[in-house]
């Protein structure tokens, strides 16, 4: 296990590649304004819906601290089509905690999903997943997380170290406000290899080959207690052939 906590970023142009290599990849801020071809501050501007996420009502730990937007859509080459609302599942073989349940989250916002940077991103991750399995329809779900430290602690995976039942896994950082931890931790599925880091910096994705690697990140405390905290996330999944649930 690595003991360098830096996210070790990878140039846009190596993307495809380290994941086949590696099973995983991180993009910097910069780096993903290069691969998507929009600037950071478009990127930004899709943060203000985080401020507005209604309660996770789904937490079997009894936690207060998950706030969520969910919606699903397919990429099929150049076009991206948002699908009705429907419910997210997963099967217990991939979360013991929440799997074998419809979960009916509330739906993102219809400005959101229509900014160019969020078709752009759609795109750009759809184009990731055909690098690792071929050219293919993509059936994607995209997850608007905020996790905070209201009751003290928060846990952006309390289902433990994962896999989604996927084929491609992107989790970028948001925003991080008066927390520590939140470590994010990557490890080989079939061997001994992991790695640790921590994204400190709006808009830095963490790409997954869902086949080959689990991954969780570790709960967030305050930093100065008494003052609240958080940590936003937006989690894509990419699954060949039909969500999950079909």
């Amino acid at each position: 296990m690595s003991s360098a906590f830096s996210p070790p970023f990878t140039p846009p142009d190596r993307l495809v590649p380290t994941l086949r290599q590696d099973g995983y990849a991180v993009l910097s801020p910069e780096g993903v304004s290069e691969w998507l071809g929009v600037p950071v501050a478009d990127l930004d501007a899709l943060h203000a819906d985080w401020f507005h996420l209604p309660p996770d009502e789904y937490l079997k730990d009894g936690g207060r601290y998950r706030t969520r937007r969910h919606a699903c859509f397919t990429v099929d080459g150049a076009e991206v089509v948002q699908v009705p609302h429907r419910a997210h599942w997963q099967p217990v073989e991939y979360n013991a905690l929440h799997g074998g349940m419809q979960r009916w989250f509330a739906p993102m916002q219809e400005a959101t999903v229509a900014q160019p940077a969020w078709q752009r991103l759609m795109h750009a991750l759809a184009d990731a997943a055909s690098g690792l399995r071929g050219v293919q329809r993509w059936y994607v779900e995209a997850h608007q997380f905020r996790i905070d430290t209201a009751d003290g602690i928060g846990r952006p995976t309390p289902e433990g170290a994962h896999r989604d039942g996927v084929d491609l896994v992107a989790v970028a950082l948001v925003g991080r406000h008066n927390i520590k931890g939140g470590e994010t931790r990557v490890f080989e599925a079939a061997g001994r290899r992991g790695e640790r880091f921590t994204l400190t910096e709006p808009w830095s994705l963490l790409l997954l080959d869902d086949a080959r690697v689990i991954h969780e990140s570790t709960p967030i405390q305050p930093l100065i207690e008494g003052e609240g905290g958080w940590r936003d996330t937006l989690v894509v999944t990419c699954r060949a052939g039909e969500f999950q649930g079909d």
